[in-house]
């Protein structure tokens, strides 16, 4: 029986693994209901205004473009993926990745609502929990919904690869 992946290599490839889940689920969303997809454009600038001493933006989309903006922001939702994906194998521990289970996957999706809920939300002018977009019950869901795909993909990556170590 060959030994699991050492649990940084196995962060990685989890946390790129769901992120490109809800990624493909964010893309299925946008052709079939048009939902439209979070501009990680808009992230970026959200971030790179952080150093700025600027946390909160009453819109974001109204603040001064920032060079490089879009590949900040989606680097910044790879590596925000990783994070979570190492924060689950921190919790669930070496044996989850010996014989993956939905459920700490998918605890760990639900429970990194809590990011955009009262960081980025906030930050980027929409309110704590979207409280001040125009349906925040509807981007509440989304966001919710969004979340629990990322801990699903979590999941359905170490059930792929079964994260064993070929060598």
């Amino acid at each position: 029986m060959s030994e699991p992946l050492p649990l940084p290599y196995a962060a990685v490839l989890l946390g790129i693994g769901a992120s490109l889940f809800i990624d493909a689920w964010t893309a299925l969303r946008r052709r079939l209901f048009g939902i439209p997809a979070l501009d990680y454009a808009l992230v970026g600038r959200w971030l790179a205004h952080l150093p700025r001493g600027r946390f909160r933006h009453a819109s974001i989309a109204a603040a001064g473009t920032v060079r490089g903006e879009a590949l900040l922001g989606w680097t910044a939702h790879y590596l925000i993926g990783i994070a979570f994906a190492a924060a689950l194998l921190l919790g669930a521990g070496a044996g989850w990745l010996r014989d993956p289970t939905p459920g700490p996957a998918l605890l760990a999706g639900l429970v990194s609502t809590a990011a955009p809920f009262l960081l980025l939300q906030p930050g980027l002018g929409a309110g704590i929990a979207a409280a001040r977009t125009p349906r925040p019950w509807q981007a509440r869901a989304q966001t919710v919904l969004t979340h629990a795909l990322f801990g699903l993909g979590l999941y359905l990556t170490a059930l792929a690869a079964n994260l064993r170590n070929p060598f």
